[in-house]
């Protein structure tokens, strides 16, 4: 089974220090890590998206990380499973 989540960080300048402590806690059982968001030339986006691929037979600490950036103000967890 391979499991992604999906994480929208919807005010990046107060929450991305927080999500980044919260990717690195949990940073041995993420196998891919892309992080997104919205640039001009002009300001960069307050908003992000991350997408993070997790390693075969994790399921305990995908919950446990899914729990906690939950609890975020501006964060949005998606979860898809294959």
């Amino acid at each position: 089974m391979r499991t992604i989540l999906g994480i929208q960080v919807g005010d990046r300048e107060h929450e991305a220090v927080k999500v980044q402590e919260l990717l690195t806690k949990h940073g041995c059982f993420i196998k891919t890590r892309l992080g997104l968001h919205d640039a001009s030339t002009v300001s960069c986006s307050s908003k992000g998206l991350i997408l993070l691929e997790f390693l075969p037979d994790t399921q305990n600490e995908i919950d446990a990380i899914e729990s906690e950036l939950s609890l975020l103000e501006s964060v949005t967890v998606r979860k898809m499973v294959f």
